[in-house]
């Protein structure tokens, strides 16, 4: 589509200012088409000068027939011709073979010569650096319409402050999508802070969560902040709210109605401000009306509720969430491992009851029992076995079946785990390479959940779990 002389004129005055940018960088006029792109841009993307130049913002970034604000989007263009802001938000972005990118795109109000006002778009990729858990190796992969829907929610209200419920069955990876909020949020700078409700006593819950005095009880020897402290101007993740006893709730609740708390055997009062996000695996609304969680406050925590799809909802997603999930084995077995095409269509034809989780652990123990750097559908049928053996054993001995990771966590991969036997199980080698790590950091805790790939929080729950702490 041809531009006037005048829109000429200005993309080439505008020009040597996108040649600038070592990251993508675009420049949009009022009427959405784009006047400029620089070398990063054509080759992040795939697209040519000519493939760019002149056509509709949103049709050559977003595959839309319509700008992003009138399909629900936080679109930058409407806020800089508005309000002649700079402007900041996620979004999907696609490349000329239609493979979606996670994006930040900022936006800056450029003024020509002329006087006629532009928006220079600077595009970042956040898949690498920004949107990943708390070990810095796990990212949202994926371009099933289900995931890449949960996605544009989960998108649109980190811009907003408002409490956020994620539902979804254990292992969909509520506490990536909790970070994956914040990191998009004005709060990404501030604390990150997660509460394992699953874990907390009473007493414990009052100790955690609003710190304690000096001498507030036995052993209590200087004062600590809370978890509520600890995540002050930044997000606070409450994951599996539902499982919070009653007198857990209302202790809660009086703190989000008031932002005011008291730490355990102090006088004064203190304020906390959080971005509130919370999990369940259940349906909290249910358990509402079952009577075991509090309806006030479930309205208080669920002002929007998202739903993350199980992976039997995004199965042409296997694919690439495999190799991603791969990349990390291969980089801490130091062996460069591959699927065959048997292999990827045996993943494929499996239901995945344990979700994303379960995938991991069938690739984890596939990589642990293979003895090349190929794997194959024999060996995945291998693994799948295994599991299915574990599970049934450790339903034999307690009368219910195990979880298949600890607390949203999948087993760790290894820097040189052991072969794992039929008489071996997958928490035998797991434990034993953490002990192994433990004699070569020398007992060096940032060391070891750096090495396993997990935060500090889980590291210390495997070491109680297995008496190595």
């Amino acid at each position: 589509m041809l531009l006037d002389e005048t829109k000429i004129t200005g993309a080439i005055e505008l020009q040597s200012l996108v040649d600038s940018h070592q990251q993508p960088f675009v420049i949009v006029d009022r009427d959405y088409r784009i006047l400029a792109v620089n070398k990063a841009y054509e080759r992040n993307y795939g697209t040519s000068h000519a493939g760019a130049v002149g056509h509709y913002c949103y049709k050559v970034s977003h595959n839309n027939d319509v700008p992003c604000h009138e399909v629900g989007e936080d679109c930058p263009h409407q806020q800089l011709f508005k309000k002649r802001e700079q402007h900041s938000c996620i979004h999907l972005h696609y490349d000329q073979d239609h493979r979606m990118h996670q994006v930040r795109v900022t936006a800056y109000p450029l003024v020509s010569s002329t006087g006629a006002l532009y928006m220079g778009e600077m595009i970042e990729e956040i898949s690498a650096h920004e949107e990943v858990s708390p070990n810095g190796q796990d990212r949202m992969v994926g371009e099933a319409p289900a995931f890449t829907a949960c996605l544009q929610q989960l998108g649109l209200v980190a811009a907003s402050e408002i409490p956020v419920l994620l539902q979804g069955q254990t292992g969909t990876g509520k506490e990536l999508a909790a970070s994956y909020i914040h990191n998009g949020s004005a709060r990404k700078f501030k604390p990150f802070v997660t509460i394992d409700c699953t874990v907390l006593t009473d007493s414990l819950f009052e100790a955690e969560v609003f710190g304690h005095a000096r001498g507030a009880f036995t052993g209590s020897v200087g004062e600590r902040a809370g978890l509520l402290e600890q995540a002050n101007g930044g997000t606070l993740f409450l994951d599996e709210v539902g499982e919070l006893p009653p007198s857990q709730q209302a202790k809660l609740l009086r703190v989000l109605e008031t932002g005011k708390f008291r730490r355990v055997g102090g006088r004064g009062t203190r304020k906390t401000d959080i971005r509130l996000i919370c999990a369940s695996n259940v349906h909290l609304w249910e358990a509402v009306k079952a009577g075991r969680f509090r309806e006030d406050l479930y309205y208080r925590i669920a002002c929007l509720t998202i739903r993350l799809p199980s992976l039997r909802e995004r199965m042409e997603d296997i694919e690439v969430l495999a190799k991603t999930l791969l990349n990390p084995i291969s980089r801490s077995l130091k062996r460069d491992l591959h699927f065959t095409p048997g292999a990827l269509e045996r993943l494929q034809s499996y239901d995945y009851p344990g979700n994303i989780r379960e995938l991991r652990n069938i690739l984890f123990v596939t990589a642990t029992r293979c003895p090349g750097n190929n794997l194959t559908a024999a060996f995945i049928d291998d693994a799948m076995e295994h599991l299915s053996r574990s599970h049934d054993h450790a339903q034999d001995a307690t009368g219910q079946i195990a979880p298949a990771g600890d607390n949203g966590e999948t087993p760790v991969t290894p820097a040189a785990a052991p072969q794992a036997t039929d008489a071996t199980s997958l928490q035998d080698v797991e434990a034993q390479h953490i002990a192994a790590l433990i004699d070569k950091h020398q007992g060096n805790r940032k060391r070891i959940a750096g090495a396993l790939g997990v935060s500090e929080r889980t590291l210390y729950r495997k070491l109680k779990k297995y008496n190595l702490g």
